[in-house]
């Protein structure tokens, strides 16, 4: 009875070996002809992987809804930092709207009336005993608050525009009302409570505020420096300013360094004042996969590598690095086919640097890096190919254990 159950075991322990040494043959066979068929450039789906590869990226042009991979070349990068520069303060906030004080709804007036003697309508006529010269003294109207609709009310003078005028305008209109009523008016308009002309300052100062404007024609280092100067670094510190439906944000040195930019402030206008918020998403094989801050003057792609710890040599694809971006459409040529536009107006296009190419070093120091980009280097089809055989030997190393374990 024993050396029966032996004999079963050992017959079908040698079917075990043979079945399991078909089927690895078989199957190590299959995958190495379907991997060498698909070429070195792709490669199994499920083996893993930290991306996809660059030829993966370049054809999903062929897709429903394409985004398109543009090249990095000398002229691509020019255009980036050209719609750089139309986005500065002094393109978008040309200097067009008046130097001066403009009084709004909400601002309170003292209204001043001199006339001369003998006063007809305002103020009294008195006799000076030692000159004998006849004076009249100024006839003071009470405060009033512009309405709703602009207006402000002189008596004989009637109803008065005063939104969007400087005293000095309402100083002239009330005097042509009076011409011909009262006795040589002259009229002095002053502003006692600013509600409208104001600038509002917040982020990273000594004092958030909401700065009066005055005649002067403050410009927005004016603004910060009413507000008590940045709590950062100037080098680390953007500026961004709202004005209606335009915002824009230029780096604080920036704005420090050229004067075109250091635009006249508006009533209304929104100054907010943010610390070191860019950044870029380091990913595929550089030296280190994460979000990394830069300075708010920019940095280049070529500074971006070198933040991301370079490009492994072991794993990475020279010709494959590539920029993602939600690109303003001005800097793309208007022929090209792009998919849909975020909510913003910005369209998904990916940019691509081939480091092989010698000049490409250069080119990568003149193409800048935005806030939000993700900057991704692919594996190297031979990386691949090493994963993949690394995957094969350790399979067939665990079937032969498998099968030297059942002996």
């Amino acid at each position: 009875m024993i050396s029966g159950v032996k004999i079963a075991r050992n017959i079908a322990s040698v079917k075990f070996d043979r079945r399991i040494a078909r089927v690895g043959r078989g199957c190590t066979a299959s995958a190495l002809l379907a991997f060498f068929l698909t070429g070195c450039s792709s490669y199994p789906a499920w083996l893993p992987a930290s991306g996809p590869s660059a030829e993966e990226v370049t054809v999903q042009e062929a897709a429903a809804l394409p985004i398109p991979v543009i090249d990095v070349t000398e002229g691509v990068a020019r255009q980036a930092a050209e719609v750089d520069r139309r986005d500065r303060f002094g393109q978008v906030f040309a200097d067009n709207q008046p130097i001066g004080y403009r009084v709004g709804p909400g601002d309170v007036l003292e209204v001043s009336i001199w006339e001369a003697p003998p006063a007809a309508l305002f103020g009294v006529t008195s006799l000076d005993p030692r000159s004998g010269a006849m004076s009249s003294r100024v006839a003071a109207l009470p405060e009033q608050m512009i309405s709703h609709e602009g207006q402000i009310n002189v008596p004989f003078a009637g109803s008065i525009a005063a939104a969007g005028k400087s005293p000095q305008q309402i100083e002239a209109e009330i005097a042509r009302r009076l011409k011909g009523k009262a006795n040589q008016p002259q009229v002095m308009v002053r502003v006692i409570r600013n509600a409208t002309s104001n600038v509002t300052v917040v982020g990273e100062v000594a004092q958030s505020q909401r700065m009066p404007l005055t005649a002067k024609g403050e410009r927005l280092l004016d603004a910060i420096a009413a507000a008590g100067g940045v709590r950062q670094p100037v080098n680390k510190v953007t500026v961004q300013l709202v004005r209606g439906t335009k915002v824009a944000s230029m780096p604080l040195d920036r704005v420090v360094q050229a004067p075109g930019d250091n635009v006249l402030l508006a009533p209304g206008d929104v100054v907010t004042v943010n610390f070191q918020p860019l950044s870029f998403t380091a990913l595929g094989a550089t030296g280190k996969n994460e979000e990394i801050n830069f300075e708010a003057q920019g940095i280049s792609l070529a500074q971006a590598l070198a933040r991301a710890g370079g490009i492994q040599d072991a794993r990475a694809d020279a010709r494959g690095v590539f920029v993602f971006r939600f690109e303003d459409p001005k800097a793309l040529d208007a022929r090209l086919r792009v998919g849909p536009m975020t909510p913003d107006g910005r369209a998904p296009v990916v940019y691509r640097l081939d480091l092989k190419n010698p000049a490409s070093l250069l080119v990568a120091q003149n193409f800048p890096i935005r806030n939000k980009d993700v900057v991704y280097v692919a594996n190297a089809p031979a990386a691949e190919l090493q994963k993949f055989m690394n995957i094969v030997t350790s399979s067939v190393f665990s079937a032969a254990n498998l099968i030297n374990l059942t002996k």
